[in-house]
Formats: structure tokens, C-alpha cells, sequence
């Protein structure tokens, strides 16, 4: 009898179909290993005996399975906690306005007339020396346009009067914002950001990490997505 047990013979025998990649087919691996360990050094040949280091080396090849098999049983833990505290952060947005990313500004009238707009924002990779607020309506029409300066990279909020360029109030509605940024001769390239209210937040899954809820308009959108909370 052979002293020497191939690791990959064991496997095979372990090797049903796709749930013999689930975590107890390590465990039967082990099982299996021993069984035959143990057999062998039963009916094995008095006068030539296991080599130690040959039986030491197979040890640690289904040693390294356990292993890893601990490894990522416990990467799985780590991943569950992490995703479970950023589900606790993420519930304390519920209620609150964040920019996303998008270009809507909504208008509504007071009881008075008076114009009430919601906030938008800009993202810009360098800073600009001047800035240019573009305000159209849902047919692409140009509503107002404005300068609002300088402004630095990263993240700024601003809003609109929800006047139109003559200084007349414009017509409750969904509107849309375009930025024009310049830095002496040279285009910047910025991203707009308009405002949203978390109603929610879905947990992690397997296609990936927490949601926020921002209704019907916006839809999911994950953490990253957030630039700042108002």
C-alpha cells in the first residue's frame, strides 16, 4: 500500500457538484483526511514506515484549508459589523436634505405669492474663478441666468430667488440648473448637485451597500453619492 495520500484524490471524493464548494465540504475534507490517515498508518508497512515529514507536509496542506476557511468566516463577520454600523449611521439622514448629484430645482409659492426654491449645489475638481448659475424650464428654455463669483473645489450650496431675469416671479414647477465655470481662460468642469430628503434607508446586500430613500424623483442612492447633508 502507497504511504503517500494525495490531497487531491481526497478532494475528489468530496467533489459533488456545486455544493461541495459550500463551508462543510472543508470540514469533510478533514474528516475524509484523517480516515485515511489513520488506515494507512494501521496497514502500513512495518519495515517501511510514513515518512514524518511526508505526513507533517500533508498535515499542513488541510491545516491551510481549515485556515482559510477560519480567514474568511471571520472577513465575513468583520463585513457584517461594517455594514451593520453603516446602516445605524446611514437611519440618521431619515429626515434630513442632502445634494446628490442631479440638476432639478423645485419652486413652490407661499401663501403670500413669495417664491420658495430648494438648494443646489456645486462640485468642483479646482477652484473657479467665476461661476454662473443657468436656470431653464422642463422645455429647456433659459429662465434666469446669473453670476454667483468665485468659488472654491469641493462642495458649495446655493439658491435661487425663483425670479426669472426681468425680476418676475416664475411658475411653480420643477426646473432645471446648469453651471458655467471658468478659471481665467479655461473651462472647470463641475458637477451639480440638488437637494433631496432621505425617507429611508435600505440595508446592504449582495449587489451592494446601504440606500437611501429619496422618494419617487430620486430614487436610491448610495452613501457615496452624498456630497453634504443640510
Amino acid at each position: 500500500m502507497s504511504n503517500t495520500i494525495d490531497a487531491n484524490v481526497v478532494t475528489r471524493m468530496n467533489q459533488g457538484g456545486p455544493a461541495a464548494r459550500d463551508a462543510s465540504q472543508s470540514a469533510d475534507l478533514r474528516n475524509n483526511f484523517m480516515t485515511l490517515l489513520i488506515a494507512q498508518m494501521q496497514h502500513q508497512d512495518p519495515l517501511k514506515p510514513m515518512d514524518n515529514h511526508e505526513m507533517t507536509s500533508q498535515l499542513a496542506q488541510i491545516n491551510t484549508v481549515s485556515g482559510i476557511e477560519d480567514l474568511n468566516e471571520t472577513l465575513s463577520g468583520i463585513t457584517d459589523q461594517m455594514n451593520a454600523g453603516q446602516t445605524l449611521q446611514a437611519t440618521g439622514l431619515i429626515g434630513k436634505g442632502v445634494l446628490v448629484p442631479g440638476d432639478r430645482v423645485l419652486l413652490e409659492h407661499g401663501e403670500e405669492g413669495e417664491p420658495h426654491t430648494t438648494p443646489f449645489g456645486i462640485e468642483l475638481p479646482q477652484s473657479a474663478d467665476n461661476v454662473r448659475v443657468v436656470i431653464t424650464n422642463a422645455s429647456g428654455q433659459v429662465i434666469n441666468r446669473y453670476d454667483i463669483g468665485s468659488a472654491k473645489e469641493g462642495v458649495e450650496s446655493f439658491t435661487w430667488d425663483g425670479r426669472t431675469s426681468e425680476g418676475e416671479v416664475a411658475a411653480p414647477g420643477s426646473y432645471r440648473v446648469r453651471i458655467e465655470a471658468t478659471s481665467g481662460d479655461m473651462t472647470v468642469d463641475g458637477t451639480t448637485l440638488n437637494y433631496a430628503v432621505v425617507g429611508g434607508v435600505t440595508p446592504p446586500d449582495k449587489n451592494g451597500g446601504v440606500k437611501l430613500d429619496l422618494g419617487a424623483v430620486y430614487g436610491q442612492v448610495g452613501l457615496d453619492q452624498v456630497k453634504q447633508i443640510l
